[in-house]
């Protein structure tokens, strides 16, 4: 007789139950000690194989984006029973969003430089370190060449598949799931969680509500952006009456109002701003802006959204040379005495955009010195009105606050519920570093998972 609890072969940590014969002369019966085990431990404990008993769990995945498939993927591997639930008609939506810029899977920067990029109040000391250590940017890769997809890095470190296609790695992931037994369960709306002798699972279906058990359940319902793909932070009521504590979803990695005049849309709506380094407070950030009419979009703004979220009156300073000093574009001016904003944009190579900006913005001109202007063009404050709403965000800020996560991800006031993905206090910039972190909590929460047992009764 064989007992095993987890991949990696330990024993289960019950009590030996000692077989019992139906008289002093009878022979051993495994199909009577089968039961007696099953008896001693339930039913659901355990599965009957080649005559052998094997302790299993049943795991409910909520939630069919990146994270959600992922834990799916990893708590599949390690013998669970497992069934991803859904609540709009196919999986992987936001996956598919992410398609539209070619996949950005993960970035191929240094682990210890990579965990820098994850932020968020509360967040534990070393964590994504030892997050990425479970699951980095070579194993994304690498898993995603298991898949039979080819990635490669662009100039900028980014990391993307050959293709650049979404659809054809996800046809092939839920496949390779749906072959290691994975269980989809689709239009499946979650709306509760009670405790009992297994972990009752509420859903809402067509007609009426559906109910399913599970020893452990994993939650990677997403944030609050791109809600038509599934992530509308409804899942926050449901936590928020089990008492656990939740900071209210906030917009990331969007675009930020400002106030153009009329004149300077005409010019420079939908051009961008290259090479400059843009600066809210202490935190500085290089790349690329584009001017809206409703304000600001790019990498450089998603960069600083944690340190404009944290400003009473968000400001940003933009730099549009970052190259030179005020001096050296001083002296690339040379004698010139008047029209220094014309001479500018020819000597200096100011684009559309930034020459916009600087002749239109009230209280920016006109300049009557190289010097001023210089300075001007080295430091352009905007104050911001506001982030763009959270619908239209690429992610969002906010979720299941860390000091109610142990270090499993699993919620410290419901033993054997975990969670993963944005559903977490945790931001993160474009780049990759947003699918790599939603991997790598579903890798943990899956594994944490799988390991977990509820005490008997």
């Amino acid at each position: 007789m064989v007992f095993t609890s987890q991949p990696d072969g330990r024993a289960f940590p019950f009590p030996t139950v000692e077989p019992k014969t139906l008289g002093r002369s009878a022979p051993f019966n495994p199909v009577i000690y089968q039961q007696q085990i099953i008896a001693t431990f339930g039913k659901h404990r355990c599965v009957a194989r080649w005559g052998l008993v094997q302790f299993s769990i049943k795991i409910a995945i909520i939630g069919g984006g990146p994270a959600g498939l992922r834990a799916a993927e990893v708590a599949a591997a390690g013998g669970a029973a497992v069934t991803l639930f859904e609540a709009k008609p196919a999986v992987g939506r936001k996956f598919l969003v992410a398609g539209r810029g070619g996949l950005n899977l993960t970035h191929a920067e240094p682990r210890e430089q990579f965990a820098t990029r994850y932020t968020g109040p509360e967040q534990p000391d070393e964590l994504w370190l030892s997050l990425l250590a479970e699951f980095d940017a070579e194993a994304m890769r690498q898993w995603a060449a298991d898949l039979g997809v080819e990635t490669f890095v662009a100039t900028n470190g980014r990391v993307y598949p050959r293709d650049l296609k979404a659809a054809p790695l996800l046809r092939r992931w839920v496949q390779r799931q749906r072959a290691a037994g994975v269980k989809f369960a689709v239009r499946h709306r979650w709306i509760g969680l009670r405790p009992e002798a297994r972990w009752q699972v509420d859903f809402q279906v067509a007609g009426g509500t559906h109910t399913v058990e599970a020893d452990a359940v994993i939650l990677a319902l997403g944030g609050g952006s791109w809600p038509q793909t599934g992530s509308d932070g409804a899942w926050i009521s449901v936590l928020e009456k089990l008492s656990v504590a939740i900071a209210p979803l906030k917009p990331a990695n969007c675009g930020w109002e400002f106030s153009w005049p009329d004149a300077l849309l005409a010019q420079a709506e939908g051009q961008p701003l290259k090479n400059i380094t843009a600066r809210a407070g202490e935190t500085a950030a290089a790349g690329e802006l584009l001017v809206t009419r409703y304000g600001l979009e790019g990498g450089a703004i998603y960069q600083l959204g944690p340190a404009l979220r944290a400003m009473p009156e968000p400001e940003i300073v933009i730099d549009f040379k970052p190259a030179h000093t005020v001096e050296q574009l001083v002296k690339k001016l040379g004698n010139c005495s008047h029209n220094f904003l014309t001479e500018a944009r020819s000597r200096w190579r100011l684009s559309d955009a930034a020459f916009a900006i600087l002749e239109n913005l009230p209280g920016h001109g006109p300049f009557t010195s190289a010097g001023s202007l210089a300075a001007r063009v080295k430091g352009c404050g905007l104050k911001l009105i506001g982030p763009r709403p959270l619908a239209e965000a690429i992610s969002s800020a906010g979720g299941v606050r860390w000091r109610e996560l142990d270090a499993s991800l699993m919620l410290r006031r419901l033993p054997g519920i975990f969670v993963a993905g944005e559903m977490i206090d945790w931001d993160a910039p474009t780049g990759g570093y947003l699918i790599q972190g939603c991997f790598a909590t579903g890798t943990r929460a899956a594994r944490r998972a799988l390991a977990w047992r509820r005490p008997l009764r």
